[in-house]
């Protein structure tokens, strides 16, 4: 006759031990923060990029991006130029709220310090934190990013540079343009592009084991146009532009594959956008009007995607206007953090907004100011001012290029729309520096160009394109 062994205690305990560790263990991957991943081009055109619609580009990567998340057709950054675009987007705040209107600002002028950037808001979550590129929101140690919220930094203070390293120009001794490491120049080989996506895979590599934001500011494909003689020959093209598109996909390819290596893409956020729309004497901005400076369509909407598994839907496209100020708070509530802070957010979380959960539009109306130029939108109409000028507007759901300027048939809503844009300019600062007056000609010829006549002049484009002209000359190494 068989008998059954009295219970063993200390078997017993050690059983349940494992029984309670493999049913923690599921619920404890899955509490960790996610990932976030911010990618930034800079000056990239609105159709230049396949899932824009390109049929003149090849950009697998991002394409492929696009079909596992959520594309935005209406998505804005703050400003249709480099430095205060940036701005808004690290804080996630108008950038007038702290006087960050104009573009490049030289020492000592730069960033407010007292805002509170989206790194700084991570790094108090426990993310690592670094930024591998283009940096653009002041040179001084108080502005450096090492000071504003990232661990690591490989990149450039300044605005744009040379894609080959150059000792005689933009690498040499106290060069705010020069390639830095946490600090110190560093030299290095090859193109600038591969270089900013290898440092970011070392990166994920280090942090796998921890929440990490990273940054990633591409350089591409502003100007001067040097591309990689490999990346022309596999478009089969001598176009630098596209060239520059095409190794910055590439390069994206690289960040994803890692991501795929250590088991980290599901619990990734990935944002994709320009910092402005595209320049130069190639790009394309279709269907809409304008380009980078200027207050149409073309300068301030942008290629706009996000990607997170089981929180964001694939394959959709989200109509509603949304802007880069959402960025900011859409990774923090995911992270786990509150906006709570002294300063608010203009930003919203988008994630209710693209899941369906609310479905009110995530922004009414937007703004955009830069010294003399202002517009706003409400809905499908967009209000321009110019000082000096007067007023232009547009109805985009059936002038998408802004070729047709309705003020003079709709004053009522110009009125109404006038007193909307004053009334948002009430709490926002002057601007804490300014550009040459030759800038500010510039712009009052184009804007005033277009109002009337709904086209420019192509020697007025193109002296406005002057600086991102095609160039494969690599500098001289000695």
């Amino acid at each position: 006759m068989n008998r059954i062994s009295p219970l063993n205690p200390k078997l017993f305990i050690t059983n349940m031990a494992f029984l309670i560790a493999v049913s923690v263990m599921p619920v404890c991957a899955s509490e960790r923060k996610p990932n976030v991943i911010l990618i930034l081009a800079d000056d990239l055109g609105y159709a230049d990029l396949g899932f824009q619609g390109s049929d003149r580009i090849k950009t697998p990567h991002l394409d492929r991006l696009a079909s596992m998340g959520t594309r935005f057709s209406d998505g804005h950054v703050s400003a249709s130029v480099c430095s205060p675009s940036r701005a808004g987007l690290m804080t996630g705040r108008y950038q007038q709220r702290f006087g960050h209107e104009g573009n490049s600002p030289r020492r000592p002028d730069g960033m407010d310090t007292a805002e509170r950037t989206m790194g700084q808001a991570l790094q108090s979550l426990g993310y690592r934190t670094a930024i591998f590129g283009k940096w653009h929101l002041g040179s001084e140690e108080k502005h450096y990013p090492t000071r504003r919220g990232f661990d690591v930094f490989w990149g450039l203070r300044e605005g744009s540079r040379t894609y080959w390293y150059d000792e005689q120009k933009t690498d040499k001794p106290g060069s705010d343009k020069a390639t830095e490491h946490n600090g110190t120049q560093v030299k290095f080989d090859g193109h600038l592009t591969d270089r900013l996506g290898d440092q970011t895979v070392k990166f994920i590599e280090e942090c796998k084991d921890k929440p990490f934001f990273v940054y990633l500011s591409f350089t591409a494909p502003h100007g001067p146009l040097q591309s990689k003689p490999e990346d022309l020959q596999a478009l089969g093209t001598d176009d630098n532009y596209l060239g520059l598109i095409y190794g910055m996909d590439r390069n994206i390819g690289k960040v994803l594959d890692s991501l795929h290596q250590h088991r980290l893409i599901d619990n990734t956020i990935i944002w994709f956008l320009s910092d402005n729309g595209g320049i130069g004497p190639t790009f394309s901005n279709y269907p809409l009007g304008g380009k980078k400076g200027f207050k149409f369509e073309g300068g301030h909407r942008v290629p706009f995607l996000l990607y997170w598994k089981n929180h964001v839907p694939a394959g959709k496209v989200y109509d509603q206007m949304v802007s880069s100020l959402d960025i900011y708070p859409t990774s923090l509530a995911a992270a786990g953090g509150s906006l709570d802070q002294p300063r608010p957010v203009d930003g919203v979380d988008l994630i209710p907004y693209v899941t369906g959960e609310n479905t009110n539009t995530p922004h009414e109306r937007l703004y955009f100011r830069k010294l003399e130029c202002a517009a706003m939108r409400d809905g499908h109409w967009k209000l321009i001012r110019v000082d000096d000028y007067g007023f232009a507007l547009y109805n985009l759901k059936d002038d998408i290029a802004e070729r047709n300027d309705l003020s003079a048939q709709q004053p009522d809503r110009v009125s109404q729309m006038k007193g909307l844009l004053e009334a948002w300019e009430q709490d926002k600062m002057e601007p804490l520096w300014k550009e040459g007056e030759r800038y500010k000609i510039m712009r009052y010829q184009y804007h005033t160009q277009r109002f009337k006549t709904g086209e420019i002049d192509p020697k007025l484009d193109s002296k406005s394109s002057k600086r991102n002209r095609n160039q494969t000359d690599r500098p001289s190494r000695q």
